[in-house]
């Protein structure tokens, strides 16, 4: 269990501030979403951080201090309704020894890839080619987002595809691609080679780091889910505006990878993404291996 004593002892008043301000803060994010899914309405941009990852608003919402705190006060036992809480003496927190090994396990594997990715040179040459792969040669009505209009015909939007180098490193992107779309890119990664091409300089890889976030709760600090969430959701934004669906109508403007000037403008933006990644990565992989050293 994590030591009390190395612990901060936070009174009622001073960790209800902290949860309120959470909850406030992320509500700028769920509430827009949960709006439009009680009227049936779906958005093309933002809908994706709440389906493709699948952990709800209403999970979102909730506070967890994270493992270096002890909350103080009676009200505190309300924490105890989750089964990593425990209550001590002191106040109640999380307690890692409530980890199953299979936890254990996927965790292992977390730290593993962090790391890795740690260590492993960023790439910055995709130019968000990953979206136009995914509808290469695809008719109107197997488009994902077919409410939008793309930006091209489609053999203009092919020609596209076919005269720059398709180089997406991330398995979960590169499974989306059409048929016809996955010889054209350089590796054919899959779901046992994660390990091997994930890389810091992609958009989809410092998505990612919102899910290892909140695979890792309730011991991950609500602080950093909602950093993690908060660059996910801004990337999301430059993913889909690089991609060809015309979203001018939701107020998104494309950056026109097409051409020499919005390849520029990509890359820029996707180096400070990157940035914004390593100390949010730095504090996951710290929490790995915190959690499977105790």
């Amino acid at each position: 269990m994590i030591s009390a004593q190395s612990s901060q002892l936070l009174p009622e008043t001073e960790w209800r501030d902290r949860q309120r301000a959470h909850e406030a803060r992320v509500a700028s994010w769920a509430d827009p979403h949960l709006a439009r899914a009680s009227r049936g309405e779906k958005h093309p941009v933002y809908d994706f951080l709440f389906s493709y990852y699948s952990f709800r608003a209403s999970w979102l919402r909730q506070w967890h201090p994270g493992p270096d705190v002890l909350l103080g006060g009676d009200a505190a036992r309300e924490f105890l309704r989750w089964p990593e809480y425990r209550e001590t003496p002191d106040g109640v927190q999380v307690d890692s020894s409530t980890l199953t090994d299979k936890r254990r396990v996927s965790i292992s594997w977390m730290r593993d890839l962090l790391a890795a990715m740690t260590t492993r040179a960023p790439a910055f040459a995709c130019f968000g080619l990953h979206e136009w792969a995914m509808v290469y040669r695809q008719t109107p009505e197997e488009i994902r987002h077919n409410a939008y209009p793309l930006r091209f015909p489609p053999d203009e939007l092919a020609r596209i595809v076919e005269s720059q180098p398709v180089r997406c490193t991330h398995f979960d992107a590169f499974r989306f691609f059409t048929a016809p779309a996955r010889p054209l890119n350089k590796l054919q990664p899959e779901r046992t080679s994660v390990t091997e091409h994930e890389q810091r300089g992609c958009l989809h890889a410092n998505m990612d780091l919102y899910k290892w976030a909140f695979k890792l709760a309730p011991f991950t600090p609500s602080d950093l889910i909602a950093d993690c969430f908060a660059l996910a959701r801004d990337i999301r934004e430059m993913d889909m505006r690089a991609s060809p669906y015309d979203l001018r109508a939701l107020g998104f403007a494309p950056l026109m990878i097409e051409t020499p000037e919005g390849r520029l403008d990509y890359e820029r933006q996707q180096r400070a993404f990157a940035t914004r990644g390593e100390p949010l990565r730095a504090r996951l992989l710290s929490l790995c291996e915190r959690l499977l050293a105790e």
